[in-house]
Parts: structure tokens; C-alpha cells; sequence
């Protein structure tokens, strides 16, 4: 039998699901496709759930078809729709009370979740019991790059199918095919870590910005320059992607307003800025994270560069400047910065003031790098 299709560079996907393709197979109530951004989990869930309805049809071929195009009635496919995750009413209706009606067509019904560690606590709660007791036509795929934050009583009922992270080489060529020079690709690439959704993102979001700050916070403890406060840049970056995420929520709650009686408006609108300052925080959170990661490659690049190995560098495009930051810098102290700096990460999960937290890493690093 031929491996379920994309799952030819990811073996533990091709083995358990491959073990579980009708009609000899018996598929699981429920998986977890656990992988980095862009590794193919959901054209895997697509096929497989092709695969599960196909079983028995009279023109399978039709069947994998729309299944494609997303218009199966007995696929249910739930994103966030916004920043602020899957909430409640993002599977109250769509996932645990149709996962108790019969299928349409097929003999299975099959719902896929996407981005499964956002689900707040109040959805993970309301989905559990359709994991715990799902009928037997019911098949849940959840899916996720963060397997370590899904809810431990989520992820115990569901089976565990890994996704490798692509190569640099593949994402780099992803860019490359969406008009991204070659050099610049391979760079963003390699800083994304195996993510191909931060890749895009560096090469051709928002995240070009957050770079150019991370290495000025960099450069500036290398060198000692700090009165321009170079942190401020990752500040501003992080506010700015964090009102946008609250912004985007308060615009779905305000459309969903003009359909509720007057006498849940209220509750509906003090529920959904809740939601928004959440949905802010973990967007400011999440850029200021990637902002002391990229400061943290860049000190690693400057020491691999002073080690001779200039190959290694994640930051690719900008080799001018690492030499010229290796010149007369220790790179045994580059490497106790980029300790600080994970520290740094660490501590801001315990929600400091980030400004402050910012700004002592600054000079811990420059009081560090200046003894070279």
C-alpha cells in the first residue's frame, strides 16, 4: 500500500496513520498532529480524512475531491478566529453537538481543530467529553506546533502523531517561490528554527521589523551603545501586533452583537474585551519572545563567526556586520549573553515589566561583553 500522501518525510505520521487507513485499518477517536508551522499536519488531516469518508462510497474519487475543497458535509473543519483562540462557541455547535448526529453520507464523520493549544480553558472543558466518549463514526484530528501546551487532559486522549520539522533548504525555496531573493530566504530560514510560518513571517510580514530591532538591542550591548535604548523598537513592535490581535477580537464581537438580544449584549461585550486584553497580551508576549530569540541568534552568529565557522550562522545575509561585531569580542562571554538572554525569556513568563526586563538585559550584556 502506498503511504498516505505527505506523509513520505514524516516516518512516525506515515507509520501510525498509514496503520490506520481503511479498509483494513482501525483509525483512532482521536490524534494530535504534533509538528513545527508549516511541516504539512493539515494537508496530512485533509488526506486522511479523505481517506476515512472515502471508505464505502460509491465514487471515492468525488469524495477526496470535496473533501479538498472543504465542502464534505461530514467534515468539520475549526480554526481560530481570531488571536484569541478556540473559544467555546468556536466548537460548541460545530464539533460536540454534531459529533453526536450521524453522519450525513459517509460513515464517519471527521473534525479537524487547527492550532489545538489555543483552545481556552472553557472549550478544552466543553470538548472533553467528546474525547472521552466520542460515538464511534465520530473522528477528531487536532492539530498543533506547540505540543507542550495543549492541555494535558486533551492530549492523554488523543493519539500522538509527530511531524518532523522541515529543512532549511525546503523553506527557503517556499520564499524563494514566493519572490523572496535567495539570499534573504536562506537567511530567514535558518532564524525561523524549522517554522515555516515564522519564516514567512520574518521574510514577509511584520517580523523584517522585529528583526532589524532584535539586532540593534545585539549590536548595541556588543558595542556598548545603549543612550538610544534600542529595546524601545522591540517595545513598540510588540504593542503594535498586540493591539492589532485585540482589535481583531473586538471586531468579531462587535458583529456578533447585532445578532444577541439586548439583554446578553452586556455580558457578551464584557466577555469579549476580557478576551481582547488576553488575546493582546499573548500577541505582545509571543513578539517579544521572538524578538529575545532573534537576540540571542545573533550573539550565537557573532560567536560562530569568531570561531572561524562563519558557515553556521543563522543570520546568513548580514556576515559584514557579524565579523565586524566578532572583531576583539570573546566568544566565551558571546556565549554567556546568549545565556542572559534566555534567562531573560524565561523571566518574562512571569510577567515582569517587560521594559525593565528589556532594559536590564541590555546592559547585563554589555557590562558581560565588555570585558573582551
Amino acid at each position: 500500500m502506498s503511504p498516505l500522501a505527505g506523509t513520505e518525510p514524516h516516518p512516525h505520521a506515515r507509520a501510525v496513520l498509514g496503520a490506520a487507513l481503511p479498509p483494513r485499518g482501525a483509525p483512532s477517536h482521536a490524534y494530535l498532529f504534533s509538528g513545527p508551522a508549516g511541516s504539512g499536519k493539515a494537508a496530512v488531516a485533509r488526506a486522511f480524512a479523505a481517506e476515512l469518508l472515502s471508505e464505502g462510497a460509491a465514487d471515492p474519487a468525488n469524495t477526496a475531491h470535496r473533501v479538498d475543497a472543504g465542502v464534505h458535509p461530514d467534515l468539520t473543519w475549526v480554526a481560530p478566529r481570531s488571536s484569541a483562540g478556540i473559544l467555546v462557541g468556536d466548537v460548541d455547535d460545530a464539533v460536540v453537538s454534531a459529533a453526536t448526529r450521524t453522519p450525513f453520507e459517509a460513515s464517519r464523520r471527521v473534525f479537524v481543530l487547527e492550532r489545538a493549544d489555543e483552545l481556552n480553558d472553557q472549550a478544552a472543558n466543553r470538548l472533553l467529553k467528546t474525547l472521552e466518549e466520542p460515538p464511534p463514526f465520530a473522528h477528531l484530528i487536532l492539530l498543533t506546533s506547540r505540543a507542550s501546551n495543549v492541555l494535558p487532559t486533551i492530549a492523554s486522549r488523543c493519539q500522538l502523531v509527530r511531524f518532523d520539522a522541515p529543512s532549511a533548504a525546503a523553506i527557503a525555496q517556499s520564499l524563494q517561490e514566493r519572490g523572496v531573493g535567495a539570499e534573504l530566504a536562506g537567511a530567514c530560514a535558518r532564524l525561523a528554527l524549522g517554522d515555516a510560518e515564522r519564516a514567512r513571517h520574518l521574510a514577509l510580514g511584520d517580523g523584517a521589523e522585529l528583526r532589524v530591532a532584535a539586532e540593534a538591542v545585539a549590536r548595541g550591548a556588543i558595542s556598548g551603545q545603549l543612550a538610544s535604548q534600542p529595546w524601545g523598537a522591540l517595545l513598540e513592535r510588540a504593542k503594535a501586533d498586540g493591539d492589532a490581535a485585540a482589535g481583531e477580537l473586538r471586531e468579531l464581537v462587535a458583529a456578533d452583537l447585532d445578532m444577541l438580544p439586548a439583554k446578553e449584549r452586556r455580558k457578551t461585550e464584557r466577555e469579549g474585551e476580557e478576551f481582547a486584553k488576553r488575546a493582546h497580551r499573548r500577541a505582545a508576549s509571543g513578539s517579544l519572545d521572538q524578538g529575545l530569540q532573534l537576540i540571542g541568534l545573533w550573539l550565537r552568529d557573532v560567536a560562530c563567526v569568531g570561531d572561524g565557522a562563519a558557515d553556521l550562522a543563522h543570520n546568513s545575509d548580514r556576515l559584514e556586520q557579524l565579523r565586524a561585531d566578532a572583531e576583539g569580542t570573546s566568544v566565551h562571554r558571546l556565549r554567556t549573553g546568549v545565556a542572559l538572554v534566555d534567562e531573560a525569556r524565561a523571566s518574562l513568563m512571569l510577567n515582569p515589566t517587560e521594559e525593565l526586563a528589556l532594559e536590564a538585559l541590555a546592559y547585563r550584556l554589555a557590562a558581560e561583553l565588555a570585558e573582551r
